[in-house]
């Protein structure tokens, strides 16, 4: 019993995790349509920059500050230079174009940061808890709660702000929205730099334990992605959910079965769903006359 609920507290840890960063694909997808694959670097930005910050001298909140707009303004260069030129193309082409920016942003950071993992200190101290038999980090509680938070702030941003709902009527008809006198392009900036900040405020509460490394962000950004496909692409609910479900099918499978299973988990999610419910658990099915 003490085995099961030692992996049901990775799986919830490691899943917030994942929620984060499928609320970061949802965001950017909502505003302008385009899969971003260059998200998992931005949780890696956020880890390796705070660390380099913290190594420099700087206090741990001014490092994690820097590292987080470094991040944001990455983001919406990434969309001006690269993105935005190239509206109109078809969607592969988009998504090729957010997987060379992810090789290019892991290539520069390998040479700047070097290949050896770097920690950060925890926030909540390093004494664990104790329960029904297994341990429980303060660091985990830290991610999870902090994975409710962010979602709670998004979910106020977009329903009670005006901001949110400039985003919510881009994402509905960027046209429309355009002609109601909403500045559509500050709209997608916007989304951009606010899914990289979420996404690099992620990666400081996930390196304590896992540490960071210039490599971190691939398969974050793909567990992500198969995240946001199971709940349902643009559904910020169904990120959530999307995240846990996989981040506990990730622990259970490599508690019982074999570790060797873990990276494989995210593949098996995304060819399921799309072959069982392409529109995920919260997405609406949609049908085209033919």
């Amino acid at each position: 019993m003490s085995e099961l609920l030692q992996f049901l507290i990775s799986g919830i840890t490691v899943g917030a995790i994942y929620s984060v960063v499928a609320l970061g694909f949802t965001m950017i997808y909502n505003a302008s349509g385009v899969v971003n694959f260059a998200q998992g670097e931005f949780v890696m930005l956020g880890a390796m920059l705070s660390a380099a910050g913290m190594a420099s001298g700087l206090p741990l909140v001014v490092a994690v500050a820097l590292a987080i707009l470094a991040a944001a303004l990455l983001s919406v260069a990434l969309y001006d230079l690269a993105i935005r030129p190239a509206r109109g193309a078809p969607m592969f082409a988009l998504v090729i174009i957010t997987i060379g920016a992810s090789i290019l942003i892991r290539g520069i950071a390998k040479i700047f940061f070097g290949t050896s993992p770097q920690a950060l200190p925890t926030l909540a101290g390093d004494t664990p808890i104790r329960v029904g038999g297994a341990v429980l980090q303060m660091q985990s509680l830290v991610v999870v709660f902090s994975a409710i938070l962010m979602f709670a702030g998004l979910h106020v941003l977009m329903t009670r702000t005006l901001v949110g709902r400039a985003v919510v009527a881009t994402a509905t008809n960027r046209m429309a929205a355009q002609l109601s006198g909403i500045n559509v392009e500050l709209t997608i900036r916007l989304s951009f730099a606010l899914s990289a900040a979420i996404g690099a405020l992620s990666g400081v509460l996930i390196a304590p334990i896992t540490l960071a490394s210039y490599d971190m962000g691939t398969m974050l950004a793909l567990k992500g992605f198969a995240a946001a496909i199971l709940g349902g692409m643009g559904n910020p609910l169904g990120a959530v959910v999307g995240g846990v479900f996989v981040g506990l099918f990730e622990a259970l499978s490599s508690g019982y079965l074999s570790s060797q299973y873990k990276d494989a988990t995210a593949f098996m999610i995304i060819v399921l769903v799309l072959l069982l419910r392409p529109s995920g658990l919260f997405g609406k099915s949609t049908y085209e006359r033919v």
